[in-house]
């Protein structure tokens, strides 16, 4: 690997763990690079993820104060990590690199569109989750007028009035 080919590695690392402490999906940058380089698919994709996990642990001490109270949701997706990572590690052990090299770039492309897509995705998610979750009703009792939930039953009941003669 000449000078230029570490400085343009060193320049990725460093974009790639900026940008996974912030979005994620530094991969994108470096995975790449470490190709151009000349690394096999095997290797770029081993030193890849050595490479990021110092970003990435720095990242969540970095936002631990967001990350509080999160303890549950952590455990929920770590149990997916290990397990995908897991199968990756055996699948990237087992085939042979002619099919790790077929499927990487469709990976990568994938991952690609779906960051790209991912702006259209989450408000498409909120629409949807939007039409799903019925709103809070105001203090009147009513729910927005723009909602498609009816008028709640406070807003509808006849008001109680203070008689001697009124149940």
């Amino acid at each position: 690997m000449t000078p230029l080919e570490m400085l343009g590695v060193f320049a990725a690392g460093v974009g790639a763990g900026a940008m996974n402490a912030v979005v994620g999906s530094g991969t994108l940058i470096t995975f790449p690079v470490l190709l151009a380089t000349g690394l096999s698919p095997v290797t770029a994709t081993v030193s890849n993820a050595l490479g990021l996990i110092p970003g990435s642990i720095s990242g969540a001490i970095g936002y631990r104060r967001e990350l509080a109270g999160q303890g549950r949701r952590v455990r929920k997706f770590a149990v997916g990590a290990v397990l995908g990572g897991f199968c990756g590690a055996i699948l990237l052990l087992a085939l042979p690199a002619a099919a790790f090299e077929a499927i990487v770039p469709t990976l990568v492309g994938l991952a690609l569109l779906l960051v790209a897509l991912q702006p259209l995705i989450a408000k498409k998610v909120r629409g949807r989750r939007a039409r799903v979750t019925p709103p809070v009703p105001t203090a009147a009792g009513r729910c927005p007028p723009d909602s498609p939930w009816p008028v709640s039953t406070a807003a509808t009941s006849p008001p109680r009035r203070a008689s001697s003669t009124y149940p």
